[in-house]
């Protein structure tokens, strides 16, 4: 079973910034050898979408994905502490994270298939 994760995360409100991230986001333009730390943690898809500077992140993971050694294989991986230095210039953390947090999991705080509907069903 995929369990999925949503995190939140600020850009500076810079619009040179923010196109400059983007750009780095596009496929060819981000280290090879970050999307495949990402797939060999466990992530089978991640998501990144953007709402003026804030960003909101959506993880499918596999059942075994642990962020705890995701986090050990990264420290270990000269491309991904590059890559993350890197982006740490476009970045500042939402309040809730705290001075020096970046990325910060969010609560999910609704799910439709919880709330049956007329019928009785939660399609």
């Amino acid at each position: 079973m995929t369990r999925r994760i949503c995190l939140a995360l600020d850009l500076v409100d810079d619009a040179d910034l923010i196109a400059e991230y983007e750009r780095w986001h596009q496929v060819g333009n981000t280290f090879p050898q970050v999307t495949q730390s990402i797939r060999d943690a466990g992530i089978e898809n991640m998501e990144i979408y953007r709402a003026g500077n804030r960003l909101f992140m959506v993880i499918d993971a596999s059942e075994d994905y642990s962020p705890e050694r995701k986090a050990e294989m990264d420290a270990a991986n000269p491309a991904v502490v590059d890559w993350e230095k890197r982006m740490r210039r476009f970045q500042q953390p939402i309040p809730a994270a705290g001075p020096d947090g970046t990325w910060i999991e969010m609560e999910r705080i609704f799910r439709l298939t919880d709330h049956p509907g007329t019928d009785g069903s939660t399609r």
